[in-house]
């Protein structure tokens, strides 16, 4: 009889605390880093993780602890969970400590600011691990949804097929279908843009702009994040897939979407700071956005709404103002 697979997830915050659950049914041994000590004490005691999803009870082989070192020891899968912007810092702090050979995992859909690097060139930069050691998991995956086992599918990618499939079948549940992919630079991409895409979609509902104006930017969102995607190597066809399209979709027509929430307060007319005063979570794409867009000017990419969100979220621009700038670009064709 083989061992069970152990899985490290260091975050105990709400999609960390969800996968886990994943991994847990699908037969994995669990264990949560969590920061906070009143959190890891609730997941041990009660089952439940109460500041993210109450009431929910967690499966038996899910413990939590304070202590990394004690997470990651033996780990399979070391699952990263972190806000993007913070995965460089951490991951300094738990790279000494990771069980040799395990396979970094990230589920985090951001671009690092200054360095425009995606977070699988973070990992292998800070923990000196080749390609075929780090994966991603993406696509549309609410947490909150995901917590509570309703049906969604998902991607694993890794450049390494073999090892793809292994985190596949780790993650597999009657809940939770995870396809594989090698294309590990387009997953990540779809997953990072779909939250800047989110935020303009949010701003154009708070303002009130209706389904045709959604629509239209969830579709030229898509293709501005395909144009990227192309100029760095990626599969086109990834991006109709869902760690695009899917994941972009879900973003932007859910009320439980971080992004689209966030950017919804935005176009009611909050400002930039009285959004994030009642923004519980981390909304990766309000960062995001400016890496985003650095990374597209690195590579002579015109990402039209990429940049109109930047100007809202960063240089307070009125929603109303960027909405006209945006409108009256020049017309061309559409497959430009």
């Amino acid at each position: 009889m083989s061992k069970p697979v152990k899985a490290a997830v260091l975050s105990a915050g709400s999609w960390g605390t969800a996968f886990g659950m994943v991994l847990a049914d699908a037969g994995c041994e669990v264990t949560l880093w969590g920061r906070r000590p009143e959190v890891v004490e609730a997941i041990n005691s009660t089952r439940t993780n109460p500041d993210y999803f109450p009431g929910v009870e967690l499966p038996e082989n899910v413990r939590a602890t304070t202590d990394p070192a004690q997470a990651a020891a033996d780990a399979d899968f070391t699952v990263l969970s972190v806000p993007s912007q913070t995965l460089r810092g951490n991951l300094a702090d738990w790279a000494p400590l990771l069980a040799p050979g395990t396979v970094l995992v990230s589920l985090m859909k951001g671009v690092e600011l200054g360095s425009a690097m995606r977070m699988s060139e973070v990992i292998d930069d800070v923990a000196k691990v080749g390609p075929e050691r780090i994966a991603v998991v993406t696509g549309p995956n609410l947490a909150r949804e995901i917590a509570a086992r309703m049906p969604a599918a998902a991607v694993v990618a890794c450049t390494d097929e073999a090892v793809a499939q292994r985190l596949q079948t780790a993650c597999h549940t009657p809940y939770f279908r995870p396809y594989t992919n090698t294309d590990v630079v387009g997953c990540e991409l779809g997953g990072a843009v779909k939250n800047v895409i989110g935020l303009a979609v949010g701003i154009a509902d708070g303002m009130g702009l209706g389904d045709n104006a959604k629509g239209s930017l969830i579709t030229r969102g898509l293709a501005e994040t395909t144009r990227l995607g192309i100029a760095l190597g990626a599969d086109p066809l990834t991006f109709s897939g869902l760690a695009g399209l899917g994941d972009l979709v879900a973003t932007c027509s859910s009320p439980l979407s971080r992004n689209h929430t966030f950017g919804t307060n935005l176009g009611k007319g909050m400002t930039l700071q009285e959004t994030i005063a009642v923004t519980k979570q981390t909304a990766e794409g309000v960062k995001s956005c400016e890496s985003v867009l650095d990374l597209a000017r690195r590579h002579g990419v015109d990402m039209p709404i990429t940049e109109t969100v930047v100007g809202i979220v960063h240089e307070g621009k009125p929603p109303v103002v960027a909405l006209k700038e945006l409108m009256s670009r020049s017309a061309k064709p559409e497959r430009r």
